[in-house]
């Protein structure tokens, strides 16, 4: 069996992305293992052996060969492969199986893991998106009102619309309310204390004042667009107005 595969070490390129889109950097210390990987499937001990020795003198020739240094760790990796693999079939004979490496094995399962989380991300990413343009076309119809729930991840679609929807203005009112009548999934007060951080503070604001209003006997329901524009115009002004009414109806409700 060649140990060698006729691969020579190149000066590794600055991965670019697609219009400035990020890519996810090439991996050649895991190349360079897999490469060994497959050269010694089914070697002995002694062919493992040879497969070292001619890895270790094809590195000594690439340290003369400025061309080779760059080679993203990937000879360095192929070297320690070979090493393991002697080392291992030194106790157990050979022939060299990946299948039932354990290393290998472990790699791949890990390497499982990762593709599975990684797809769980963009599938979330997705879901949030269809939400996003859910509520921005709810919202363009004019039927963004009462009768619709928050859900989880509404605050992320928010977020989602900040920078490109105009009709973000009639979810932050929709939220608002929806914050300030704990409806919907706003009726767990983790998801309330989650948006603390999550929402934008005129949001947070908004809801204070509407909650504080409504503890005065004036629904939170009703069309108070002066709250709405009290809130965006000074967020930290709105929620002292909105502690000013719930303290003055606890001192008037402590003195009646």
């Amino acid at each position: 069996m060649n140990p060698y595969d006729g691969w020579r070490p190149r000066r590794v390129p600055e991965a670019r992305g697609r219009a400035g889109a990020a890519r996810t950097p090439v991996d050649y210390a895991k190349i360079g293992r897999s490469s060994v990987r497959r050269r010694a499937r089914g070697m002995t001990h002694g062919e493992a052996v040879a497969g070292l020795e001619a890895a270790d003198q094809q590195a000594h020739l690439d340290r003369r060969d400025e061309s080779a240094a760059d080679d993203g760790g990937r000879r360095a990796a192929e070297l320690a492969e070979w090493q393991r693999i002697v080392q291992l079939l030194a106790a157990t004979g050979g022939p060299y199986d990946p299948d039932a490496d354990v290393v290998v094995q472990e790699e791949l399962a890990e390497d499982r893991r990762r593709e599975e989380a990684e797809q769980q991300r963009r599938q979330e990413q997705q879901r949030v998106a269809d939400r996003a343009d859910e509520l921005a076309a709810l919202a363009g119809a004019g039927r963004l009102d009462r009768t619709v729930m928050s859900r989880p991840g509404d605050d992320a679609a928010r977020a989602l619309m900040d920078d490109y929807d105009y009709r973000v203005a009639a979810v932050d009112d929709w939220l608002a309310h929806a914050l300030a009548t704990h409806s919907g999934h706003y009726v767990d007060p983790a998801a309330r204390t989650a948006a603390a951080t999550l929402l934008p503070a005129p949001v947070h604001a908004c809801a204070a004042l509407l909650a504080a209003l409504a503890r005065t006997g004036t629904p939170a329901d009703g069309d108070l667009e002066f709250v709405r524009r009290l809130a965006q115009a000074d967020p930290e002004a709105t929620n002292a107005l909105a502690a000013w009414l719930d303290n003055a109806a606890a001192v008037k409700g402590g003195t009646a």
